[in-house]
C-alpha cells in the first residue's frame, strides 16, 4: 500500500476518534437499537392487552348465553309440568318452584309464572273462578274490552312485590303481547322488548324483560301454524331485571369492563337497557357484540375501563428511559476516553521531547521508578479490590495501610486522621460495637517486648464475630506477618450478616414449621417467631398484634418480653383511631417508623404507658396475607429513641412474613378442620344414598388378569362371568351415610358395615353393569354412571340409578370411590304407566293416533331404504254407527268399538299394527303386503265383522258392518300421510258404492286429477 495512502487512513481514523465525532457515532447508534427495542415492546403490549380484552369479552358473552340457556331450561322443566298433568293447581305450582329454589339456582329471575288464555266471553268466569280460590279482590287488569286475555294467574314466589302482577293482563301491552304471539306461533320460547316491569317500584327503574314458553293443548296436533293457535291454552314465563341479571356475571375479570346492552340491532338511547358504568364515556378498545336469547337479539357494546393497560407498556416506557440514559452515558464515557486519549497523545509527545533531553543515566533512573510506582499501583488496585476490609499495623499503634472496603464496612470519615493515631481509629470501630469489650484494640508498645516478638515469630491467628449497634455482624481474623525486618500484624473483616440473618431465618422457620406440623397453638408458634428475633438482638423488644374478625381492633398474639400491664392496655386497641405506630401500620398497610416515642402525637392515650413501660421507639411492619389482606402487626421497641438500619428494615420485613405465613398456616388448619367436619356433616345427612368404597384389591387383581395376557377386559368379563363375582367380592364398603341404609332397609338406628355387600349397589343381574364401571374405571376415568338393579338386605330387589366417582389423586390406586345411589323402582313404574297411556287409547285398548302416526313414519323411512319393500295402509269405519249410540246409548257404542278392537287383534299379524284413528275410525298398517294380499285380508276382516254379533248388556244382539278403503305404499310413493290421504279417498268411495264394502286405490293410477278407485268384491 503506498506511504499517502496509510497517511489518509491513519488521519481519518483518528478523525473518527476524535472527541467531536465518536460521541455522536456511539449516541446515534444506542439511540437507534433503543427507538428498536421501544417499538417492539409498545407492539406487544399492544397485543397483549388486545387479548386480554378479547378474552374477558368472550367470557362474558359465554356466561350471559349460558345464565340465560339455563333460565330456559328451567321454563322448559315448568311446560313439562303442565305437559304431564291434565291440570296443575296453585299448590302443584308453588311445590314445583319451591323445590327448584330459584333465589340460590337462578339469579336475576324474580319469579316464575303462568299467563291462561281467556276468551272475551270467559273473563266473568274466570274471575269469578279465582275469587273462589282465595282472592275475592282477584280482577283482570287493566280494564277494558280486548280480543283475548292473558292473565297472570301463578307467580312463585308469590312475594308481596310480586302480588302486583297478579292478575295483569299481559295481552294488554304490545310489546309483551308481541312476545306472547311469537311463542304461540313458533312453538319455542320468546324474549320480549325491553319493557318495565309491573313488579319494578324504585327509582331509577330498572329494565327488564320476559321469556315465555307456549302451553297447548295435549290432545290437539301443533304441527302447523294453524294447529298452534288453535291447541294454545297459555304460557308459563319469568320476569327478569337487567341489573340483577347483570349483577356478579363475569366475576373480577369482568369488573375491569364498561357494558352496555340494547334491546334489538339499533344502539339508540331508546333501546339502551343496562349500563354497568353510566359515569364513563372515554373507554380504551371497544367491541360490538350480538346475542341470540329465546329468540330475540340484543347488542353488547363492551368496552375496557381507562386506566387499565398491559404490564408491557411500562416495560415499553422503561426501556426508552434507560435506553436514552444509557445512550447519554456511553455518549460521555466516549468523550471523556476520546478526550483522554488525545491528552495522552498530547503527553506522550511532550514525554518524548522530554526524554530526548535528559541523559542516559537519568533514562535508567526513570526506569526503576516507574517499576516502583506500577507496583505500587497494582498493590493499591488489589487492596482496594478485594470483597474484604483490611488494615495493616505495626503492633506499635500506628496503622501502616488499609483499604477502601475496610473504609465503608467501618463507616471511616475522610476527616478522620486514623493514619496518625490508630488509637482514633480504634475508638472509632468500638463506639459502632454492641459491645465495646470484645478486645478489638491495638498492641501496646510494652508488649513489644514479648519473646519472640523481636525474633519474628508469627503472631497467633485470631478469629471472632463482631456485632455492630446498627445490626450487622462481622467477622474479624488476624494473623501475624513480618514486613522486612519490623513485625506487623494484618486485620480482616467480613460482613456476614445476611449470611447470619439467612442461617438464623432459617433456624427459626424450621422451628416454626415443625410447631405447625405438630399442631401447636397459634401464640405459641408466635412466640416462637418473637423470641427468635430477639435472641440474637439483645435491646429489641418484640410483639405481634392479630387483627380481629371484625377488622376493627388489635389484639395481642405474642409479646412475651413486653411489661405484662402494657400488653393489657394495648389487648384490643380500636384501629380506625390509628393510634401508635402500630394502628397507623395496619390503616397504611406500609410501614410506620417513631423514633421518638415521647415527641409521637399519634400515640394519645397509649404515650404515657409506653413510658411507663420504658419504651423509647417503635417500628411496626403489617403482616399481609398471600391474598393481600392485613393479618396483624410485627413491631420492635426500643428502650431509648433511634433510627433503624438497613440490617434492621430487613429484620423486620422478614419477622413479618415469617409471622404471616404461620398466621395463615393456623388459619388453614383451622379451616381444614372445620371443612372436614362440615363434609362429615354434609355425608351424613345428604338425601342421596353415598357409599365410600376400595376397590384397591380389584385394581390388584386387574394388574394380575393384565399381566397373565388379558388385552380385552370387557371381552374376557363376559366370557368368565365367575372371575367377573370373584372381582366384586374384592370391593370393601369402607362407609355409608343414613340415606343408604334407609335404601337398602337397613334395622333402623345401627350402622353395620360388615353387611353390606356390592348386592346393594350391583346385584346378580346387574353384573353387566358392574363389568362396564370396572373397565371405565381401570381405563382411568374418574366417572361412570348407569342404571341397574340391587338387592336389598330383606331380600326385595329393586332399581337403581348410580354413578361412580374415583376421588382426585386415587384414579392410579382406586383406594377412594364415593358411590352415589337413587331408588328409581317407582320412578320407572310411573314411567311405564304414562308411557302406556301416552300410547293407547283408553276405551279399546289399541295404539292411539300418535302411536299409529309414529309407527306409520317408521315404515316410510324403512321403504326409503327399501326401493323394492311395500306395504299397505286399511281404513275401516263402522257403518251406521251414530244410530247405534242414538237408539241404545254410547255405552252401546263404547260395547261395539271394544268388540271390533278384539276382532281386530284376533285377525293381526305379530308384524302388523292397528290403531284408533277417531270416533268409530280404526287404521291398520300391513308391512310386507302388496296391494292384492291387502284386499284379500281386508275381505276376510269385513266377513268376519259381518258373520259375528254385537252382544250388549240385557242380553241384546247387534248387527254391524264396515266400510274398508285401501291404499299401498311402496315403490316412487313410500309417504305414509300420502298412503292415508288415499286409504281415506277409497274408504269415502265405499261409503257411497253402499257400505259393507272393500275399495282400494291402486298406487299406479294415483295421479293428480285421475283416481280410480277399484272395488274388490
Amino acid at each position: 500500500m503506498p506511504a499517502d495512502t496509510q497517511a489518509r487512513s491513519r488521519r481519518l481514523l483518528q478523525h473518527l476518534l476524535s472527541p467531536r465525532v465518536l460521541p455522536a457515532l456511539v449516541l446515534t447508534g444506542c439511540l437507534g437499537v433503543t427507538a428498536v427495542l421501544w417499538h417492539g415492546a409498545v407492539a406487544d403490549a399492544e397485543q397483549d392487552a388486545q387479548a386480554d380484552f378479547d378474552g374477558r369479552v368472550r367470557e362474558l358473552v359465554n356466561n350471559l348465553d349460558q345464565r340465560m340457556q339455563t333460565y330456559v331450561q328451567a321454563l322448559y322443566g315448568v311446560q313439562g309440568l303442565f305437559a304431564s298433568s291434565q291440570e296443575v293447581d296453585r299448590e302443584e305450582f308453588r311445590t314445583y318452584l319451591t323445590g327448584q329454589d330459584l333465589n340460590h339456582h337462578f339469579p336475576g329471575v324474580h319469579g316464575v309464572g303462568y299467563m291462561k288464555l281467556i276468551g272475551p266471553h270467559q273473563r266473568e268466569a274466570h274471575e269469578a273462578l279465582v275469587r273462589r280460590d282465595g282472592f275475592p279482590d282477584y280482577r283482570i287488569m287493566p280494564e277494558g274490552e280486548r280480543n283475548w286475555y292473558a292473565p297472570i294467574v301463578y307467580l312463585e314466589p308469590f312475594s308481596d312485590n310480586n302480588r302486583r302482577a297478579f292478575g295483569y293482563d299481559t295481552a294488554s301491552e304490545p310489546r309483551r303481547r308481541a312476545a306472547l304471539e311469537q311463542a304461540r306461533d313458533s312453538g319455542q320460547p320468546a324474549m320480549s322488548a325491553k319493557i318495565r316491569l309491573v313488579q319494578e317500584t324504585g327509582e331509577p327503574a330498572q329494565s327488564g324483560f320476559l321469556v315465555v314458553l307456549p302451553l297447548f293443548n295435549h290432545a290437539q296436533k301443533i304441527a302447523t301454524l294453524a294447529q298452534r293457535r288453535a291447541a294454545i291454552t297459555g304460557w308459563v314465563y319469568a320476569p327478569f331485571r337487567v341489573g340483577d341479571l347483570m349483577a356478579g356475571l363475569g366475576g373480577p375479570r369482568a369488573a375491569a369492563l364498561d357494558v352496555e346492552i340494547y334491546d334489538g340491532v339499533a344502539m339508540t338511547p331508546e333501546t339502551l337497557m343496562y349500563d354497568s358504568w353510566p359515569q364513563v364515556h372515554d373507554t380504551s378498545r371497544v367491541t360490538r357484540q350480538q346475542v341470540s336469547i329465546a329468540n330475540h337479539r340484543w347488542t353488547l357494546r363492551i368496552g375496557m375501563l381507562p386506566g387499565l393497560g398491559s404490564p408491557r407498556s411500562d416495560k415499553a416506557q422503561l426501556i426508552a428511559v434507560l435506553g436514552v440514559a444509557l445512550s447519554g452515558l456511553l455518549a460521555c464515557l466516549t468523550w471523556l476516553l476520546a478526550r483522554g486519549r488525545v491528552r495522552a497523545r498530547a503527553s506522550l509527545v511532550r514525554s518524548r521531547a522530554l526524554t530526548e533531553e535528559l541523559k542516559e543515566g537519568q533514562a535508567t533512573l526513570m526506569v526503576l521508578a516507574d517499576s516502583a510506582q506500577r507496583s505500587q499501583a497494582m498493590l493499591r488496585s488489589i487492596l482496594d479490590s478485594t470483597v474484604d476490609g483490611i488494615f495493616v499495623d505495626n503492633l506499635k499503634g500506628t496503622v501502616l495501610n488499609s483499604n477502601r472496603r475496610f473504609r465503608e464496612l467501618w463507616n471511616v470519615p475522610e476527616c478522620l486522621d486514623w493514619q496518625s493515631d490508630g488509637a482514633v481509629l480504634i475508638a472509632h470501630m468500638c463506639a459502632q460495637l454492641r459491645h465495646p469489650e470484645c478486645g478489638l484494640q491495638l498492641d501496646e508498645p510494652g508488649q513489644l517486648t514479648l519473646p519472640g516478638v523481636q525474633r519474628g515469630t508469627p503472631l497467633e491467628e485470631e478469629h471472632e464475630v463482631l456485632q455492630l449497634k446498627d445490626g450487622r455482624m462481622i467477622e474479624k481474623h488476624t494473623r501475624g506477618l513480618q514486613l522486612g525486618s519490623e513485625p506487623a500484624r494484618i486485620w480482616s473483616f467480613r460482613d456476614i450478616t445476611e449470611r447470619t440473618q439467612i442461617e438464623r431465618r432459617e433456624q427459626t422457620r424450621r422451628h416454626v414449621l415443625e410447631l405447625l406440623a405438630t399442631g401447636a397453638p397459634l401464640q405459641t408458634i408466635l412466640e416462637s417467631v418473637v423470641l427468635g428475633v430477639e435472641a440474637d438482638n439483645e435491646d429489641m423488644l418484640c410483639s405481634i398484634l392479630l387483627l380481629d374478625e371484625s377488622g376493627e381492633h388489635l389484639l395481642v398474639g405474642a409479646a412475651p418480653s413486653l411489661p405484662a400491664f402494657y400488653n393489657a392496655a394495648i389487648h384490643g386497641m380500636p384501629v380506625r383511631d390509628g393510634l401508635g405506630a402500630c394502628g397507623q401500620a395496619v390503616l397504611t398497610r406500609g410501614r410506620v417508623i417513631e423514633e421518638d416515642i415521647r415527641n409521637a402525637t399519634s400515640w394519645g392515650e397509649y404515650r404515657d404507658m409506653a413510658l411507663q413501660a420504658r419504651l423509647g421507639s417503635c417500628w411496626s411492619d403489617p403482616i399481609i396475607s398471600t391474598s393481600g389482606a392485613v393479618l396483624g402487626t410485627f413491631a420492635i421497641y426500643h428502650r431509648e429513641a433511634r433510627l433503624p438500619s438497613l440490617a434492621n428494615i430487613v429484620l423486620i420485613e422478614q419477622g413479618a412474613r415469617l409471622a404471616g405465613i404461620a398466621i395463615e398456616q393456623a388459619q388453614a388448619a383451622i379451616a381444614l378442620r372445620v371443612g372436614e367436619a362440615r363434609f362429615r356433616s354434609l355425608y351424613d345427612h345428604a338425601p342421596v344414598a353415598l357409599w365410600e368404597q376400595d376397590w384397591s384389591a380389584v385394581r390388584g387383581a386387574l394388574a394380575e388378569l393384565e399381566l397373565s395376557g388379558v388385552d380385552d377386559l370387557p371381552a374376557y368379563l363376559q366370557a368368565n362371568p365367575s372371575q367377573l363375582r370373584r372381582l366384586a367380592s374384592l370391593v370393601r364398603i369402607l362407609d355409608v351415610n343414613a340415606a343408604a341404609l334407609e335404601q337398602v332397609a337397613a334395622p333402623a338406628g345401627r350402622k353395620e358395615i360388615g353387611a353390606l355387600t356390592l348386592a346393594q349397589n350391583f346385584d346378580a343381574t346387574a353384573m353387566p353393569n358392574f363389568a362396564r364401571a370396572l373397565a371405565a374405571l381401570a381405563q382411568g376415568r374418574h366417572f361412570f354412571a348407569g342404571e341397574g338393579s340391587f338387592e336389598r338386605l330383606d331380600g326385595v330387589a329393586r332399581l337403581n340409578e348410580l354413578t361412580l366417582l374415583v376421588m382426585p389423586g386415587h384414579t392410579h390406586s382406586l383406594d377412594f370411590v364415593i358411590v352415589s345411589t337413587l331408588d328409581i323402582t317407582e320412578r320407572r313404574r310411573m314411567d311405564d304407566e304414562l308411557r302406556v297411556l301416552a300410547t293407547t287409547d283408553f276405551l279399546t285398548g289399541l295404539p292411539n293416533r300418535r302411536e299409529f302416526m309414529g309407527r306409520l313414519q317408521e315404515e316410510e323411512g324403512r321403504l326409503q331404504r327399501d326401493i323394492g319393500a311395500c306395504a299397505a295402509v286399511l281404513l275401516l269405519d263402522i257403518d251406521h254407527f251414530k244410530r247405534i249410540n242414538d237408539e241404545h246409548g254410547h255405552a252401546a257404542g263404547d260395547a261395539v268399538l271394544r268388540q271390533l278392537a278384539d276382532l281386530m287383534r284376533d285377525s293381526q299379524r305379530k308384524i302388523d299394527m292397528l290403531g284408533r284413528i277417531g270416533g268409530e275410525e280404526f287404521a291398520v298398517l300391513l308391512p310386507g303386503t302388496d296391494l292384492d294380499a291387502a284386499a284379500v285380508f281386508a275381505e276376510r276382516l269385513r266377513q268376519r265383522v259381518e258373520q259375528t254379533p254385537m252382544q250388549l248388556d240385557g242380553g241384546v244382539t247387534l248387527k254391524i258392518t264396515v266400510s274398508i278403503g285401501i291404499a299401498a305404499m311402496g315403490g316412487k310413493t313410500p309417504g305414509g300421510d300420502p298412503a292415508l290421504i288415499r286409504a281415506d279417498q277409497a274408504l269415502y268411495c265405499a261409503k257411497r258404492g253402499g257400505r259393507n264394502r272393500v275399495e282400494l286405490m291402486d298406487i299406479e293410477a294415483d295421479r293428480p286429477g285421475h283416481q280410480v278407485p277399484a272395488a274388490s268384491g
